[in-house]
């Protein structure tokens, strides 16, 4: 086998850290685009897709019980804990060495009112033995997750090959559309084109991704979600914004008219997303 490219390096260490849990643990954030071209359905696309260095990984609040913790055999392989923020217990990146820049973090869904009965933020809970925060949808995001085969044909480390968990793409594209009056003005443009990206990527199984959003997706929403779903190609691409311009900049490796880029998405969310 060729030597493994460095940037999978640390994500492989990853995902045979958490491999007792890879059946429950879903990957939700940029890996999981990524990821998204290994699948048959997806396009053979002319572009890269968007580099990360985060894995993000949602789990629920309660983990099935193993003889160690996904703590302690994130840190037996080689990653060191970075406390963020001052929640208890605190958020935690899980990095891999120095010069990787590749961290883990993970997500928990945010279940109820934001507070508890004491006027505490519910930030963050421990999942067997990680600190995950707590956050609204990450639950849509590990509903009817796809499963990826990583084995040697593709370049990863595993043989035997490990099937990981993605967030399918329709719940993909509606929580980046659910959050984005939270995110800052890079995160939204990137989230921007992440929507576009993946949008092209299984352009021709748009039909599918609509059954999802409407056999699944809606019972998990309030009707007001909905609304903003259905409204998400006229707000975020009906014209060419400082946003959409700055999105197609980050188009590195490839020249994306910002025109295009939202005239795709827009198309693309009305048929995703279209009313019953």
């Amino acid at each position: 086998m060729a030597e493994l490219d460095a940037d999978l390096v640390p994500f492989a260490k990853f995902v045979e850290a958490v491999d007792p849990w890879l059946g429950q643990a879903v990957l939700i954030g940029g890996w999981a685009h990524r990821l998204y071209r290994l699948d048959s359905r997806a396009r053979k696309l002319p572009y890269l897709p968007i580099t990360t260095i985060d894995g993000d990984v949602a789990v629920p609040a309660k983990l099935k019980v193993e003889e160690s913790t996904i703590r302690d055999r994130l840190l037996k392989a080689g990653f060191m804990e970075e406390f963020v923020g001052e929640d208890r217990p605190p958020a935690t990146h899980y990095h891999y060495g120095k010069e990787s820049g590749f961290y883990a973090e993970f997500l928990s869904p945010l279940i109820g009112s934001e507070y508890d009965r004491y006027g505490k933020r519910k930030a963050t809970r421990e999942v067997a033995g990680v600190s995950s925060q707590q956050l609204r949808y990450i639950e849509i995001l590990m509903v009817e997750p796809w499963k990826i085969v990583l084995g040697e044909q593709d370049g990863y480390p595993f043989a035997p090959a490990k099937k990981v968990s993605i967030a399918n793409p329709a719940s993909f594209i509606a929580q980046k559309i659910l959050i984005h009056h939270e995110r800052n003005d890079r995160d939204r443009a990137k989230d921007l084109l992440y929507i576009h990206d993946t949008i092209e990527l299984f352009s021709e199984h748009l039909e599918e991704l609509c059954k999802m959003y409407q056999s699944v997706l809606q019972r998990k929403l309030h009707p007001n979600r909905h609304s903003e779903l259905h409204g998400a190609a006229d707000y975020l691409f009906g014209k060419v914004t400082d946003t959409v311009r700055e999105a197609a900049l980050m188009a590195t490796g490839r020249r994306l008219d910002p025109g295009a880029l939202a005239e795709t998405s827009r198309a693309g969310l009305q048929e995703i997303f279209r009313k019953t």
